[in-house]
């Protein structure tokens, strides 16, 4: 455009209506000059994109695990038959709760009241033995003072008083054992729970030597809850603990709550018991069992729950918004922050687990940075940005 600008005015003087041409073609030149310097000291400079950023800080966070289980119950009680007989009757309500002691069935027991009667008699023979034998020894021990019976029959005498009081103790003996069997015709609860089915009928035979079973009762309050751990988290926790990462909640006990196969929260919360020291190898799991109060008997033993346990504290964890947390072609979860001098800049973190809707960071982060959680999709690494700090409600609902 100079170049042009210049010919006309150094070009040769022209006459008539050249000249004319020429002067109006360099005044539309002038004036396309003027609106283009005019127009480029207006235009705006394009502004960077505005992101909202949450600022990270390491913070005690609690480490939970979720371990699938099934219920088991405090005390089971196989009720058997102890002596053969017929069952007479039945004194229980198939279903119902049942106290220690309280008596199930009953089996004949004439038998055994008259094998009580005849051992009852042969104790009492027994101690009307020992009664003459006692005798007989004392008069032949004054006998042999006086050469009035010889040495041998005093030392048998002795002998027949021994044997005499041994049979007193055998006659005890088998009077026991008798009023034992006989109170074994009435079977009895040996704890208190609630009972199951019947597994015999009123005339059934039962048997001692076959141990006949003949009800169950189990106890659910309280109530065991056995769960799996794979090895390698008991591992980890363990790891986790010796190097003071984590903290356990309390006097070694941590607290357990559970969720039932509804998905609805038990109410009554439960301590550990012990963990397992045997790995099952078909399943590289060991067993942690729980115990919880089961007032009104919610809990019935077989069910499939799933038990979260509070294993303790970690004080150098982050927590970032799920919005805020991508993965890469290869796995890895990913961030965007913002630096100090308002640049984008991607980062590879080492998200272990969530929390509610936040992912727990315990690593790639540093403390203070700032997390892109909205208009990621305009903030591409490297690119300028305008940094807006999120609300606390806006962060806690992203």
């Amino acid at each position: 455009m100079g170049a042009l600008l210049q010919l006309l005015i150094t070009g040769i003087y022209p006459k008539g209506i050249l000249f004319v041409r020429r002067i109006a073609l360099l005044s539309v030149v002038l004036a396309v000059l003027g609106a283009c310097a005019q127009a480029k000291q207006s235009a705006p400079l394009p502004q960077p994109p505005e992101v909202t950023v949450v600022t990270v800080h390491r913070e005690p966070v609690p480490v939970t695990t979720e371990l699938p289980g099934r219920t088991s119950a405090y005390l089971v009680a196989q009720v058997r038959a102890r002596v053969d007989g017929i069952v007479q009757k039945r004194e229980f309500k198939e279903g119902a709760d049942v106290k220690a002691g309280q008596r199930l069935y009953q089996i004949d027991p004439a038998p055994y009241r008259a094998a009580l009667d005849s051992a009852l008699a042969a104790l009492q023979k027994a101690q009307a033995n020992v009664a003459a034998m006692n005798a007989q020894a004392e008069r032949y021990k004054i006998l042999i003072g006086g050469n009035g019976v010889s040495r041998q029959e005093y030392d048998n005498a002795v002998a027949a008083q021994a044997q005499a009081a041994a049979d007193v103790a055998s006659g005890n003996a088998a009077v026991q054992i008798a009023r034992i069997n006989l109170g074994y015709t009435d079977v009895v609860s040996p704890i208190s729970g609630r009972i199951g089915p019947s597994q015999v009928t009123q005339g059934a035979y039962v048997q001692a030597s076959a141990a006949t079973p003949m009800a169950t009762v189990q106890q659910i309050d309280p109530v065991y809850v056995d769960l799996n751990q794979s090895s390698v988290e008991g591992l980890q926790l363990r790891r986790d603990v010796a190097s003071g990462r984590l903290k356990l909640n309390g006097p070694g006990q941590a607290k357990v709550t559970l969720l039932l196969e509804d998905g609805t929260r038990y109410p009554e919360s439960g301590t550990l018991q012990f963990t397992d020291i045997t790995v099952d190898p078909s399943t590289g799991s060991v067993t942690v069992r729980a115990i919880f109060p089961n007032p009104h008997q919610v809990l019935l033993p077989g069910m499939f729950v799933r038990a979260r346990i509070d294993q303790g504290v970690d004080d150098t964890a982050m927590l970032v918004p799920q919005v805020g947390v991508t993965h890469n072609p290869q796995g890895q979860a990913t961030a965007l922050v913002v630096g100090p001098d308002n640049k984008v800049a991607s980062r590879i973190i080492q998200a272990t687990r969530t929390l509610g809707d936040q992912w727990v960071v315990q690593g790639g982060l540093d403390e203070g940075e700032r997390v892109i959680v909205a208009g990621v999709q305009k903030a591409p690494p490297g690119i300028l940005v305008h940094a807006v700090e999120a609300p606390v409600k806006t962060a806690q609902a992203q």
